[in-house]
């Protein structure tokens, strides 16, 4: 029986070291998975940090590449969740011209509709900030986009599981372990 492809997001806590991306991505390119987004940052355990990786794949691929994370020296333990199992959000920045304010009210209506705020007012540009799941984001740049968009970025996902605690705990038992020994 074929598994289905869905979305997954794999988080991995780490040691901070450097090549650790490189090694990580290679993983995904030996098995032809595309990284749809990448997101690295300090987790809740000082000097740990957490890797936030986003791909749509099967369940039993996806298990293998965690397994590969996990065989990695600096990776201290590594899982995945479903799309049901995490709370995610990403954050895009458009910048467009202070010009198109100058239409009277719509950019503004648009802005407050989409749940955005305006983060920096500049003579010749604003940039407008939008957190929310990619469609929403997305929906956003088609409405602003007859403006003029002069810049467009957004984040990798973040998430946390929706379970009480996620595998940070598991991070902090095998450090604590480790300071034992």
């Amino acid at each position: 029986m074929e598994q289905e492809v869905q979305e997954f997001t794999i988080t991995a806590y780490t040691e901070n070291h450097v090549g650790l991306l490189h090694r990580l991505t290679i993983i995904f390119t030996k098995r032809k998975i595309n990284i749809e987004s990448l997101t690295t940052s300090e987790s809740e355990t000082e000097g740990i940090h957490r890797f936030t990786i986003a791909v749509t794949e099967t369940e039993e691929q996806v298990k293998k590449v965690v397994k590969q994370i996990e065989k990695q020296v600096e990776v201290l333990k590594a899982d995945y969740y479903t799309k049901k199992e995490v709370v995610q959000q990403e954050l895009a920045l458009y910048k467009i011209s202070t010009k198109s304010l100058t239409n009277g009210l719509e950019v503004e209506r648009i802005v407050r509709e989409h749940n955005a705020r305006f983060l920096t007012i500049e003579k010749h540009f604003v940039v407008i900030e939008k957190s929310g799941f990619r469609r929403e984001t997305i929906a956003l740049f088609n409405e602003l986009k007859p403006f003029g968009i002069n810049e467009f970025v957004r984040s990798g996902r973040i998430a946390v599981s929706r379970e009480r605690y996620g595998i940070g705990r598991d991070v902090e038992k095998i450090l604590t372990e480790a300071t034992m020994v």
